[in-house]
């Protein structure tokens, strides 16, 4: 495949030498285990890890310091270039993080303990059960009941559009132990997958990524799986995707840019009317929109990514400009290049119809672009 290239390359001033370093490994070391991280997701997950000569990508995840802040530019790293080489692996690499960052922000040093080896080694696979039928977008409203019983707690409830249903080997549930309080009542919880009264099932999407519901009947979990303190879960699931919806920005650029590479071929290659197709004004024009936009893109993730870094205020406008562009361009940018390809850029395994596929969920897992404009707007507003 054609050469990795990354948000450090288009937007130095925001990032720092590590961060160029960490590019510049990824770039070698991300093609040679394509076939892995394209294979089924449990080999996916498994290349991510540690283990057997894997490239290590979970200790992204892991804070250094104990309860420490992620470092968000090196999510955006990691994840454009993943999403490069295997929008599933990036999928199943974001949600190891919404399934482990709770753990490790907001957890005992026992629960925090208990799952560091396994993630770093891609022994352990974390997932992130917040979203239900009725509660999506809309968290407070989520109906999974936690009952206090003796020194335990009593989980009943239907979670759906859980990301890595199937290889996971935990879930953090969020469970409602005062309804009566609403959001307040949220709590969070650390459950195995194969707990007694846990009931997993595949949902198809429609580009490949293990998805699924979870069903909670009678499942019953030590008062040492709750994650924090009792209502403390509206606020650890916030700011679990605080910490990852800048990075959502990261992957839809990782898949534009892709596309802009595989279409910039393309157009060199075919001939067209005696001449490559790249040199056809009109083909001329998408080129130049496609590249203006997934830089345009690259800059506000790599500023939402910054000053998540090194300021202690509030990021969450930029976050939302920055997850809104990346992933509405990203969307453009793809789907010019299945333009490009003409009738190949539609035939079921080209990789643009892969790519074309594999971008649109990202408009609509960790905040709808509909939500993000709300975010926006009353942010400018006050």
């Amino acid at each position: 495949m054609t050469a990795l290239v990354g948000s450090v390359a288009a937007c130095g001033p925001f990032f720092e030498e590590r961060h160029a370093k960490l590019a510049a490994q990824l770039a070698a070391a991300l093609p040679v285990r394509r076939a892995d991280l394209h294979g089924d997701p449990a080999t996916a997950a498994r290349a991510m890890g540690q283990r057997d000569g894997g490239v290590g990508l979970y200790s992204h995840l892991v804070p250094s310091d104990p309860k420490g802040p992620l470092d968000v530019r090196t999510l955006v790293v990691v994840r454009e270039m993943l999403a490069q080489v295997s929008p599933m692996a990036d999928a199943i690499f974001a949600v190891q993080g919404l399934g482990s960052y709770p753990v490790f922000a907001f957890g005992s040093t026992e629960q925090r303990e208990s799952i560091r080896a396994g993630v770093l080694a891609g022994d352990r696979i974390g997932a992130f059960a917040l979203t239900e039928p009725e509660a999506g977008t809309d968290v407070a409203s989520l109906s999974t009941r936690a009952t206090r019983d003796g020194d335990g707690w009593i989980l009943d409830g239907e979670k759906t559009l859980i990301s890595n249903i199937g290889i996971a080997h935990h879930y953090v549930v969020f469970a409602n132990a005062d309804p009566a309080a609403g959001r307040k009542g949220i709590t969070a919880f650390l459950v195995p997958a194969r707990a007694e009264g846990v009931t997993e099932s595949a949902l198809p999407l429609s580009s490949p990524h293990p998805l699924g519901g979870l069903v909670f009947r009678g499942c019953r979990v030590p008062d040492s799986a709750r994650i924090g303190d009792v209502g403390q879960g509206f606020g650890i699931a916030l700011a679990t995707l605080d910490a990852f919806r800048i990075s959502v920005g990261a992957a839809a650029n990782g898949m534009a840019a892709r596309a802009l590479a595989l279409a910039s071929d393309r157009i060199r290659a075919r001939k067209q009317f005696g001449k490559p197709l790249a040199e056809q004004q009109q083909v001329q024009a998408y080129i130049a929109d496609m590249a203006t936009e997934l830089d345009a893109a690259r800059l506000l993730v790599a500023r939402a990514a910054y000053v998540k870094d090194t300021s202690s205020s509030r990021v969450t406008t930029e976050a939302a400009m920055a997850k809104m562009f990346a992933t509405e361009s990203a969307q453009r940018i793809i789907d010019r290049a299945v333009q490009l390809f003409g009738g190949g850029g539609v035939l079921l395994g080209s990789e643009v119809e892969a790519l074309y596929r594999d971008i649109r969920p990202l408009r609509i897992y960790e905040g709808t672009t509909e939500i993000q404009r709300v975010v926006i707007a009353r942010g400018l507003l006050g």
